[in-house]
Formats: structure tokens, sequence, C-alpha cells
């Protein structure tokens, strides 16, 4: 059985879901800390007529200290909702599976969340449907596990009786095979493929949100991200 993880990242890019894709269970770590810079939990590109089209999700951090993923609150104050939805009509109107999609960003960003990670589970989850990725995704929170590093990996892989751990090649580095080999598991690699696809505005823009190659590609967006 494999298992893989990744935290929470708004509007995931493609390669977020092919890691999930080739796992048995894909575990969402909302019950670690939310790193103190920036941060894909946050934020994530698309593209417009002037290149790279930023859209970060603005939260409360101030006198709040270091909180989990779970524990972080939408700010909800400013007009930042409209401005983005204005944005993405301006920048994907002409795309051809625009309107498909859309509605998507328009019912999360007019619900009220209260928490980031109830908005991000919202649109992976609507992303890996319409991926018809088969992958069972849950929550770390949901075993019953807690620290941090490779500790908590090898207690998640024992909560769900996994003898392998899925892990991305370039982040090989960051992981010692033999606490892996001691624990009787697996460490496994792959790498991500190089996703190139039409695109509106100008020069190839990699790692995008995939939510731009769907918004251009439509239904074929699942023959290419999971190849």
């Amino acid at each position: 059985m494999i298992i893989s993880t990744n935290q929470p990242y708004f509007a995931p890019y493609p390669g977020f879901f092919y890691k999930a894709h080739l796992s048995d269970y894909f575990v969402i770590l909302d019950d670690v800390q939310l790193p103190l810079k920036t941060t894909w939990v946050t934020r994530n590109r698309f593209k417009n007529d002037q290149g790279t089209l930023w859209m970060t999700i603005p939260v409360r951090k101030k006198g709040l200290g270091l909180q989990k993923i779970s524990e972080v609150r939408i700010c909800h104050a400013g007009n930042w909702k409209k401005k983005y939805l204005r944005s993405l009509q301006s920048a994907y109107s002409n795309a051809p599976f625009f309107r498909d999609h859309m509605g998507l960003m328009e019912r999360v960003l007019s619900l009220q969340y209260d928490d980031l990670l109830g908005l991000n589970l919202d649109i992976i989850n609507y992303i890996s449907d319409y991926l018809k990725i088969k992958t069972r995704i849950m929550l770390m929170s949901e075993l019953g596990v807690s620290g941090k590093g490779t500790s908590v990996i090898i207690d998640i892989c024992k909560s769900l009786g996994s003898t392998q751990f899925l892990v991305q090649s370039s982040a090989l580095a960051y992981y010692d095979p033999s606490r892996f080999i001691s624990e009787g598991l697996e460490l496994v690699s792959f790498k991500k493929p190089e996703y190139i696809y039409p695109q509106m505005w100008g020069d190839f823009i990699a790692n995008l949100s995939v939510l731009d190659m769907m918004f251009t590609c439509g239904a074929k967006v699942r023959e290419i991200v999971l190849v």
C-alpha cells in the first residue's frame, strides 16, 4: 500500500494531483504548523495578459503566534473576493472551458468560510472528482497522529498499515531512508511530469494552478495530468 502526503494547497498545481493519483491513500497534512513565510497553502498562480496572476487568501495571523493549518481563519475584510472574481473573468473569459469551472470559484469565494482548510478542501475535492482520481483522500487529523518531520510521516504510514511512502524525487534529500527501513517501510520516489498544454496570453508558464489547464483544456486535462 502506497501512502503520500501534502499540505492542503490553495487551488493546487497539476503535480499535486499526479502524486495523489499514484497513491492508495493521500493524506492532507492539516494538523501541522502553517509555514511562517510564503506558502502555497494560502496562495497560487494563474495567468493573465501581464503574465503571472497571483491570488492570495488573506488569513488572520496578528497576535495568534504559531498556528496549525486546521486553525487558520480567513480574513473577510475588504473586497478581495470580488477583485479575484473580476481578475479571473478578465483573464479567462475567452478560454474555451472557463464557464464550465468558474462556478467553483464563484461558490468558494461567495461562501463565508471561517477556516482556510475548508475552502482549500472544497477546491481540492472538486478537482479530484473532475479528474476521476480514485485515491482515498483523508486528513491527518482523522488519524490521531501528531508530531513533525519524518516521525509523523512514519506514524501516518503505520496508522494506515502502509508499507511504502511516496515522495517526489526532488524532495528525497529531506528524508533519511534508514529511518524508514528500520520501521519496515520503503521510501519510493517519483518524478513529476513536465506538463505542456495550450495557455492563454503569450509565453508558457509552468506549474500554474491546475485550474488554468482546466479552463483551457476541458476534459482532456485528465489524460494530461495523470499521463
